[in-house]
């Protein structure tokens, strides 16, 4: 089949979710936009991943980007797909505070981005012995603004605010991700692209987003408009960090490292008695 038809299964397109991140758009344009050789046609749904972590519980897309920290609850009725989402070194969440701050968070009121979010459960790991009094659930667009007016203690951040918190007068007390990789060795787990059983093959969609992941690479400028048009107002310089340090290695191929990652994630969260226990990824 030619790159640019669309075929579709029983007259109907495969549904995707994703974030309007420039990492997602960066990835998943080659796809969306049927330049894709084979690929099936996808009706395409842009989500914050708070929204698709519950919206893939009820079983909503075929094709979803997912916290890794909600595969506990998915797993049953979706398939890891080992490309096409959010792994790496040095992109972990922060743990911002107002400057001044003394950092104790015991007693404090935290805002975080979502419950099942991979940043949550870190969080969770991290301050087992120093336990917020309260976290509030809030638009990640809240968080930064929140915390430097005070209505927060301390904010749960991920994505592009590893490069803008600075602007709101926001000290990082933590990088969750520095903490991870130093305890483990591996790198951080943070977004996941599942594939709805029975209605998607696995395989195939792996080489799907495989293909629109190098044909990203090969041609940056294609996806440029696509991406910008998508990127909540973000500045191009920090649209290119945010696609640099989110788009890699391992969005080509979870490998070995990546599995481990996730595996050992699930597991300490599992032991801690956060979330439901899961059969190990690695195989």
């Amino acid at each position: 089949m030619l790159a640019g038809a669309r075929r579709y299964r029983d007259g109907v397109a495969l549904s995707l979710a994703v974030s309007p991140c420039p990492n997602d758009t960066f990835v998943f344009h080659a796809l969306v936009h049927g330049l894709i050789p084979g690929a099936e046609a996808v009706d395409l749904t842009f989500a914050d991943v708070d929204v698709t972590n519950t919206a893939a519980e009820r079983g909503e897309f075929d094709l979803v980007k997912v916290s890794y920290a909600a595969l506990p609850w998915l797993l049953d009725d979706y398939e890891l797909i080992p490309c096409g989402g959010a792994l790496g070194r040095g992109c972990g969440p922060l743990v911002l505070t107002r400057d001044g701050h003394d950092g104790d968070l015991s007693g404090a009121t935290v805002a975080v981005p979502g419950d099942r979010t991979t940043a949550y459960l870190l969080f969770r790991l991290w301050a087992a012995d120093n336990a917020p009094a309260k976290i509030e659930v809030v638009p990640f667009h809240e968080i930064m603004p929140g915390v430097a007016e005070g209505r927060f203690d301390a904010g749960l951040v991920i994505h592009e605010a590893r490069f803008t918190y600075p602007r709101y007068g926001l000290t990082s007390l933590v990088d969750l991700g520095e903490w991870w990789e130093s305890d483990t060795g591996l790198p951080i787990p943070l977004g996941a692209i599942l594939a709805r059983k029975g209605r998607v093959d696995p395989v195939e969609a792996a080489e799907w987003i495989r293909t629109s992941v190098s044909m990203a690479w090969a041609d940056p400028d294609a996806s440029r408009e696509f991406v910008l048009a998508n990127a909540q107002e973000m500045e191009p310089e920090v649209v290119q960090q945010h696609i640099n340090l989110y788009v890699n290695e391992f969005t080509l191929d979870l490998g070995k490292d990546g599995l481990a990652a996730a595996d050992a994630l699930l597991s300490r969260a599992a032991a801690a008695g956060i979330t439901p226990p899961v059969p190990s990824l690695l195989k």
